[in-house]
């Protein structure tokens, strides 16, 4: 199975159910369906479709202590693991498994996403978030699949990861 709304139904949190969540709330968004994107390069292809704003990326990794961390990035940042995990006061960040992935964050390969913390605040999992975000007008986020990006305000971000019991980590790079 891929990671694409064809194959929502087999997630813990439907990408429908989760965009329903968040309309309830009172959330304000803009939702673009798309071809599924896997990588920055597929989603730089879509984005001037989708208007302004901060185009993320997204890992799921593991520390050596099993602790499980969602870090998302803006899309052009580049990444050393290493570097990361000691400006995260840890050691060892591996990318987690596919398996570990559905466990913690109910999603598959290539739908990670912030608003994946619907799951992952009730399994232990820290989001660390790009302090470029904060500064931005709009962040564009996958709704746990990846043929559709939502688009909204970073505080309106931050208001549904709070719902969801999710205080972020923020980086500064």
């Amino acid at each position: 199975m891929d990671a694409s709304s064809a194959y929502q139904d087999s997630l813990p949190v439907t990408s429908d159910a989760l965009i329903a969540r968040i309309a309830a709330a009172g959330i304000p968004f803009d939702r673009h369906d798309h071809v599924p994107l896997r990588t920055v390069t597929d989603a730089k292809a879509v984005q001037g479709a989708m208007g302004a704003g901060l185009h993320v990326k997204n890992f799921y990794l593991r520390d050596r202590k099993k602790k499980n961390w969602l870090v998302t990035l803006e899309q052009d940042r580049e990444v050393d693991l290493k570097a990361l995990g000691e400006r995260l006061g840890t050691a060892g960040l591996s990318f987690g498994s596919e398996e570990r992935l559905m466990e913690y964050l109910g999603i598959r390969p290539g739908a990670v996403s912030p608003l994946a913390m619907v799951t992952g605040a009730t399994t232990g999992v820290t989001l660390v978030l790009d302090a470029a975000i904060r500064a931005a007008g709009r962040v564009h986020v996958h709704p746990l699949v990846n043929d559709r990006t939502l688009a909204m305000a970073p505080a309106d971000l931050l208001r549904w990861l709070a719902l969801c019991g999710c205080a972020p980590v923020w980086l500064e790079l």
